[in-house]
C-alpha cells in the first residue's frame, strides 16, 4: 500500500479521500486555497499546504500541486472529480516524476474524455451508441447531419462533461446560432471548440455503470445508478439500483459497460454512462468519467465496498477480491446545492446553523459546516445526503425524515426542492424521466 497521498482537491470528497486513506494508515496532503483555510478538510488532513495566488485557480495549478507533492514527499496523487481530476497531460505528469496517480493511465483518459473518440471505442466494443456525427467543421455540415440523423437533435462539446455544453434543435432554423454558441461554450470552459451531433432522446433515463478495473486486468461492474434527476443536464437525486429497468436489461447495460471498460484497458474506478430510451426500451452509450464520481456513495451503500480505498489498493498493485461484493438493499443520494429550490440560482453564504441527520442507513458527505462561508467561486455542493434501505420504499422514508431533520441556515439549499420530489407521485413511483425537474419547477430545464 502506498504511504502517503496529496489529496488534489477541496470539500466533501477531500474529506472522502482523507477517511478512507486514514482507515488505511495513509498518509495524507491536503492542499487548499485561502478560502478554504476554515474548511474541515484541511484539519483534517494529516497535513495541509496553502496554495497561494487566486482562489478559483488553486486546485488547477499544476507547478503548484507538484511543487507541494514533492515538499511534502507525497508517494501518490488523488485528484478526486472535477478540476484536474481527467486532465490526461496532468496525470502524465505526475507520472513523469514518479509519483503514483490515483486513476487510469493518461492515455484512456484522452481516449474516453473526448466524447468522439469515446464514441468509436464503444463502437468497436461493440456498445450501442446514439446516432450521431463525428467533429463538425461548420453549421452547414451541422445542418446536413441534423436532416441526416432526424430532429429534434443535440449539439454538444467533443470535450465536453458535467452536463455543460450542449443543446437540443427542434429544427434548422435554430441551428446556425446554436452551433456557434456551444462550440464558443466548449472553447471556453474546455479548451476545446469541437462540437458534433447527436440524435436527442425526448424521453429518457440516464442510467450509468460503476466499473472498477483491477489490477489482473479484469473489470468489475458493480451495478448501476440511475441519475435521471437533473436541472439543466446536471444531477440533482441519484439512486441504486434503477427503479426502471429489470433483470435482463441491468444484464444487458451491465455487460456492455464492462465490455467497453475491457477494451479500453480500464484500471482503477470509473463509470461508464448510458442514455436509456424509455419508449423504444433500449439503451445507448453517452460518455465515460474516467474518475470517482460525485454520486459514488449510492454504490457504496448497496455494494458494501468502499470505493476510494479500492482505488488505493489498485494503484498500490493490489486488488479488492471480486467475490466479497454483492448488492444489498436500495439507496439514494440527494445533492445539497446552495441554491434556491425554484429556479436554482447560486445563493451562497455564511452558514449560521449546521445540523446533519443521523440515524439507521442515514449517511452525509459534507464539505462544510457551522462558521464556514459558500463561496461563489466554487461548485455549489455542499453536501450529499445518502439514505440506504431493505427496500426502495425504506430508503424513501428514511429520506423524508432524514431531509426534515437537515438544517442549514444562512445560504439557500436544495432541501425544500428534494421535499418536493419525495412528496410527488411521479418520482415515488419510480416511473420518472429526465424532465421530471421541469414537470415539478416549470419554467427549468
Amino acid at each position: 500500500m502506498i504511504e502517503s497521498v496529496l489529496v488534489a482537491n477541496r470539500g466533501e470528497i477531500a474529506r472522502r479521500i482523507i477517511r478512507s486513506a486514514r482507515s488505511l494508515g495513509v498518509r495524507t496532503i491536503a492542499v487548499h486555497s485561502d478560502l478554504d483555510t476554515e474548511s474541515p478538510f484541511v484539519a483534517e488532513a494529516d497535513q495541509a499546504v496553502l496554495i497561494p495566488g487566486a482562489a478559483a485557480m488553486a486546485y488547477r495549478d499544476v507547478d503548484a500541486l507538484l511543487h507541494v507533492a514533492a515538499a511534502t514527499g507525497a508517494e501518490a496523487i488523488h485528484p478526486g472529480y472535477g478540476f484536474l481530476s481527467e486532465n490526461a497531460d496532468f496525470a502524465q505528469e505526475v507520472i513523469r516524476r514518479g509519483l503514483v496517480w490515483i486513476g487510469p493511465a493518461p492515455d484512456v483518459i484522452a481516449t474516453m474524455g473526448d466524447k468522439i473518440t469515446a464514441r468509436q471505442a464503444a463502437i468497436e466494443a461493440g456498445v450501442p451508441v446514439v446516432p450521431g456525427s463525428d467533429a463538425l467543421a461548420s453549421a452547414n455540415q451541422a445542418k446536413a447531419e441534423a436532416e441526416r440523423i432526424g430532429y429534434p437533435v443535440m449539439i454538444k462539446a467533443a470535450g465536453g462533461g458535467g452536463g455543460m455544453g450542449m443543446a437540443v434543435i427542434h429544427d434548422e432554423a435554430a441551428v446556425e446560432e446554436t452551433f456557434e454558441r456551444i462550440s464558443g461554450v466548449a472553447q471556453r470552459l474546455f479548451g476545446d471548440g469541437r462540437v458534433f451531433v447527436e440524435r436527442y432522446v425526448s424521453r429518457s433515463r440516464h442510467i450509468e455503470v460503476q466499473v472498477l478495473g483491477l489490477t489482473n486486468g479484469t473489470v468489475l461492474t458493480l451495478g448501476e445508478r440511475d441519475c435521471s434527476v437533473q436541472r439543466r443536464n446536471q444531477k440533482l437525486v441519484e439512486e441504486c439500483p434503477s427503479p426502471a429497468i429489470g433483470t435482463e436489461m441491468r444484464t444487458r447495460i451491465t455487460s456492455a459497460a464492462r465490455l467497453l471498460a475491457e477494451r479500453v484497458g480500464y484500471r482503477n474506478a470509473g463509470t461508464v454512462e448510458m442514455i436509456f430510451d424509455v419508449e423504444r426500451s433500449e439503451f445507448y452509450f453517452l460518455e465515460m468519467n474516467t474518475r470517482i464520481q460525485v454520486e459514488h456513495p449510492v454504490t457504496e451503500a448497496v455494494y458494501g465496498i468502499d470505493l476510494v480505498a479500492a482505488q488505493l489498493a489498485i494503484a498500490s498493485g493490489e486488488s479488492p477480491e471480486p467475490s466479497a461484493f454483492s448488492a444489498n438493499g436500495h439507496a439514494i443520494e440527494f445533492r445539497i446545492n446552495a441554491e434556491d429550490s425554484v429556479r436554482f440560482l447560486p445563493r451562497p453564504g455564511t452558514i449560521q446553523t449546521w445540523h446533519e441527520p443521523n440515524g439507521a442507513g442515514i449517511r452525509v458527505d459534507a464539505g462544510y459546516r457551522t462558521g464556514n462561508t459558500v463561496s461563489s467561486v466554487y461548485d455549489s455542493l455542499m453536501a450529499k445526503l445518502v439514505v440506504h434501505g431493505a427496500t426502495r420504499d425504506e430508503a424513501l422514508a428514511r429520506a423524508r425524515a432524514a431531509l426534515a431533520d437537515f438544517v442549514i441556515e444562512g445560504p439557500k439549499s436544495t432541501i425544500e426542492l428534494h421535499q418536493d420530489l419525495l412528496a410527488s407521485a411521479e418520482f415515488t413511483s419510480g416511473d420518472y424521466d429526465t424532465r421530471i425537474v421541469s414537470r415539478l419547477r416549470p419554467g427549468t430545464k
